[in-house]
């Protein structure tokens, strides 16, 4: 599809057969189209709704063209209105001003007054189930899916000799039996051992013996167990200064496997996150269609240029009210938060109206979840 005006974005959001969406985008806006098109496929894509999107810098006007019947995920409204917000942004830069039509009537209703929005939260296994499990290993991470966590969060760093591992601290006293095995090593970075020093430690016996000799595990492993399922990754690049170049690695690692990063970020289930917000950027501009969090809280001032790029702000969930949720919602972007726990602050967070919660205990997370589910119905 090509619209013959220059300066014209065109959107479609177009539900396939098994009701999944794909997004397309045609102009000659260069890196406004690509922007739009990665951003259209990641906010559509379960949510059967949008149609058709259309922004004119000739017309300064963005119309929903078409639109069809909205199906489970999203809330059609908020990801109409999130998408209106990017239009606006980028179209902006050409000198027009956009304004979203009303939505069709096939919308979802409002929240009943005291309820958040009905969206579909994201919820995600902290390291794996870690309130269960070894953190950042296998078992870990077979526990998050069968809790029926949507991601699996982990952290990757790189040995040595070059190889892709996960590992939450720089070094790995913590989790791992290395100071039993080299104790001449110290301060036993992770950046110091090789792939077959590491893969030979005990990373599990430090939370039971249930788990005695769970190795630490490969970011290909993870992908390899994860990718069969239902859930899908929220990877963190951890300390990514020390790994020069590690944003490349870990797009390459990714595309190594055929479809995999279309058919992931086309059903909500591959973020890549960090605190090195200019890591984020570097990922971004290596691997564009994938998703990217900014972990921490931004200054207000600075949301708008972040949101150009960036598709999450994670902050801690003791950081934030209800109002910067709803500033970073305006500017369409979502908030993942973390690492929250107890059913109490679980309540918290889902009333200030976040997209997504971080918990080392997915299976309380869909309690609670279920419960609100529940009270919705009755309201």
């Amino acid at each position: 599809m090509h619209d013959s005006a220059a300066d014209e974005v065109v959107l479609e959001a177009i539900a396939d057969r098994h009701g999944r969406m794909v997004g397309n985008a045609c102009s000659s806006g260069g890196e406004v189209t690509r922007r739009l098109a990665r951003r259209m496929f990641w906010t559509a894509s379960p949510v059967s709704h949008l149609g058709v999107v259309r922004a004119s810098a000739t017309t300064d006007s963005v119309r929903v063209v078409h639109s069809v019947r909205p199906s489970l995920g999203r809330s059609p409204m908020r990801m109409t209105a999130r998408l209106s917000t990017l239009l606006a942004t980028s179209v902006a830069g050409a000198g027009a001003v956009a304004v979203l039509a009303a939505p069709p009537a096939t919308a979802a209703p409002a929240a009943a007054a005291g309820q958040p929005e009905h969206v579909s939260i994201i919820n995600t296994a902290h390291r794996g189930a870690m309130g269960y499990a070894p953190e950042n290993t296998l078992a870990a991470f077979r526990l998050g899916v069968e809790q029926r966590s949507d991601l699996i969060e982990s952290d990757v760093q790189r040995t040595r000799d070059g190889v892709l591992v996960l590992m939450h601290d720089t070094t790995l006293s913590r989790t791992t039996d290395v100071e039993e095995v080299f104790p001449d090593r110290a301060p036993w970075r992770v950046a110091d051992f090789t792939y077959e020093e590491i893969r030979h430690l005990d990373a599990g016996s430090w939370f039971s013996e249930e788990y005695a000799g769970e190795p630490v595990p490969t970011m290909a492993e993870m992908v390899e167990q994860i990718r069969p399922t239902r859930a899908g990754i929220l990877m963190e690049l951890k300390a990514p200064a020390l790994y020069p170049g590690i944003e490349q690695q870990v797009a390459d690692e990714f595309a190594s496997y055929p479809g995999y990063v279309r058919s992931a970020v086309g059903s909500e289930r591959l973020v890549v996150q960090s605190f090195d917000w200019e890591s984020m950027a570097r990922y971004h501009a290596i691997q564009p269609s994938v998703p990217v969090g900014l972990l921490g809280r931004p200054d207000e001032a600075r949301l708008p240029e972040l949101a150009t790029w960036a598709d999450q702000i994670n902050p801690s969930f003791r950081t934030y009210d209800a109002a910067y949720v709803d500033a970073v919602h305006e500017l369409g972007m979502e908030v993942h938060t973390y690492t929250v726990n107890r059913p109490a602050d679980m309540h918290t967070v889902l009333d200030r109206g976040v997209d997504g919660v971080i918990t080392n205990f997915p299976d309380v997370l869909e309690d609670v979840l279920s419960e609100r589910r529940e009270a919705a119905k009755a309201a």
